[in-house]
């Protein structure tokens, strides 16, 4: 049965098109002002990848914050389920799932048979968000990519008080005035937010083992901080910015729970 994950974030539109489990296409689409516009353009990348019509797709399930502008949509579902779904397709084990994106993080707790059982979100603050990289990485005239690997090659561990992403960035300029170099300011940044995600994730209960999704999942720098901050190994996934597309699509098709 081929269904479609439509996942509508802040920042990116991501669709998976599967088939019995198996991914056969994916899209994704930096999101503009014309939503349905940038809906349309990742589901025919999707689309012309997996080689299949839309004609073909025999439901659609949309996700993600905007999800109510999938019109075409069959149903829709929250990001929690989404992401729980997705998560434990791929890795059974898993009773944790932290998903950080563009402008939210969210902790998951789920039991044995991939059920929600309890959910924290931080949607108020980007310090626990990607946005919070993307502003202190412009503090630190560092291209984003670079942040994360540069953090890497510290060895100090610098405080980061702030927890608002607009103080953070006046204690980033502070410490560049106080010729802290680059990289164990780049770390502080990356603690901080893990340190932030933690707090939350604890909050509904951290149990092992831990799986990462979204976007900052392919950030080494804050997937280090986070496993320092958890002090556990982290399950992630090939493609992490489109697991809950892919929860989507396998809900669609009555795979997922």
């Amino acid at each position: 049965m081929v269904t479609a994950g439509i996942d509508v974030g802040a920042k990116n539109v991501k669709i998976i098109i599967q088939d019995n489990g198996k991914v056969l296409g994916k899209g994704q689409v930096t999101a503009g002002f014309d939503t349905a516009s940038d809906i349309k353009e990742a589901l025919d990348a999707g689309l012309a990848e997996a080689g299949v019509t839309r004609e073909q797709v025999e439901t659609i399930y949309a996700t993600g914050a905007g999800r109510k502008e999938v019109k075409d949509a069959d149903d829709s579902y929250t990001e929690v389920g989404a992401d729980a779904a997705g998560a434990i397709y791929l890795f059974p084990s898993a009773r944790t799932v932290i998903d950080v994106g563009a402008e939210e993080g969210r902790a998951i707790k789920v039991d044995e048979k991939g059920k929600v059982v309890d959910f924290a979100i931080n949607e108020r603050c980007a310090a626990g968000a990607g946005a919070f990289t993307e502003a202190m990485a412009r503090a630190l005239e560092l291209p984003l990519t670079e942040l994360g690997p540069l953090s890497l090659t510290s060895t100090r561990a610098v405080p980061m008080n702030a927890q608002c992403a607009v103080f953070a960035e006046s204690e980033v300029v502070s410490l560049i005035h106080q010729k802290t170099p680059k990289r164990d300011i780049a770390r502080a940044v990356h603690d901080a937010m893990a340190s932030r995600i933690t707090s939350m994730a604890r909050r509904v209960g951290v149990e092992p083992e831990v799986c990462l999704i979204g976007g900052v999942a392919k950030n080494p720098g804050f997937i280090d901080s986070l496993k320092r901050d958890l002090e556990m190994e982290i399950l992630i996934p090939e493609d992490p910015e489109f697991v809950s597309a892919l929860g989507a699509a396998l809900l669609a098709a009555g795979i997922a729970n």
